[in-house]
This record gives structure tokens, sequence and C-alpha cells, in this order.
């Protein structure tokens, strides 16, 4: 196990970033001075080797995964964020929230091209501007989280509550469900 890889503000590395989490950051002036970025074994990136790895906690860590919400013909994107010892309750609240007859994680391919991220390195920060943005209560009232920055080389720390004030972000109770 290594220590927590070196900080630096998000904003002084865009290489570290996935080019629309960079251009979201600079657009979001109180949170970019709070997330702090760095870079990572990108064979590390997913939760719970990176967590493992550089000494993370896994309830320090947030997952974002993105759901395709179905109702008639129309598909809905939204993004889920849920602490990393929790699952997103997808067939529950989410589709009961995104007013969808059926919810599920939305395929891989369709994501990447639509959000310019790479796979393992998914966050809100940066998505299409109309993908509502559900946040779990506990994500955000964390002080300090870490999330993906798009790509699989790094992550980004910085304030649950900033996540929960992203412009499409709603705050749901009881979004996260315990694993296991």
């Amino acid at each position: 196990m290594e220590t927590s890889p070196a900080l630096q503000p998000a904003l002084t590395r865009p290489d570290l970033l996935a080019a629309p989490v960079a251009a979201a950051l600079a657009g979001w002036p109180a949170g970019a001075a709070a997330t702090e970025v760095a870079p990572i074994d990108p064979e590390l990136a997913d939760t719970a080797a990176f967590c493992a790895h550089y000494g993370v906690a896994l309830a320090d860590s947030a997952n974002c995964v993105v759901v395709a919400a179905r109702r008639g013909g129309t598909t809905t994107y939204a993004a889920c964020l849920v602490t990393a010892v929790s699952r997103a309750d997808v067939n529950g609240l989410v589709r009961r929230h995104l007013d969808a007859r059926k919810a599920s994680f939305a395929p891989v391919d369709d994501v990447l091209a639509a959000t310019g991220m790479q796979y393992g390195g998914i966050t809100p920060i940066g998505l299409p501007a109309d993908w509502p943005v559900l946040v779990d209560a506990a994500v955000a009232a964390h002080p300090r989280v870490v999330v993906g920055s798009g790509i699989r080389g790094s992550k980004l720390w910085l304030p649950g509550a900033l996540l929960a004030a992203l412009p499409t972000a709603t705050v749901l109770d009881g979004l996260g469900l315990p694993v296991g």
C-alpha cells in the first residue's frame, strides 16, 4: 500500500482531466478552487483497487454510475453518485425519481461516446447538460470525497457539497443501499 497520491489544484493539471471535466471546472469558480487532482496508476482506477493501494477508505470514495431510464420510446440518461460502500437503488428510487417504467445501467459504449470520458473514470463533473445527477445524501454530506476525473489515470478530491451543487444535481436520501 502506498500513501495517498500528491494532490494539486485540479485546474493546474488539465492533463489529468478529461476535456469535458476540465471545461466544467473552468466554468465552476466556487468548485474549481476546492477541487484537487492526483495522478494514479490507471490499472488501479477501479474503486476497490484504488482504495486498497492508496490507503483511501471506501467510505471516502464515491462511484458514479450512469443509468438509462426508459418510458415508452424515450430513454433518459442520469448519473447516480453513491459512496463506495453502497450501491445505487436503480430499480427503486432512481426509477421512480426519473418517472421511468424501466431503469438499468446504461451501455458503456453509449456512455463513453456521450461523455468523452474513459471507463473507470466517469465522474458527475462535465456530463452532458441534460443529464440529471442524483447524489446520495451521504455523498453530499461528505467533507471530502474522491471521485473519478474522467480518465483512469487520476482522481479528484472535493467536498460532497460541491457535487450536490452541480447544476443538474438532486440530493436523494436513500439513493445508496448498503452493499451485501
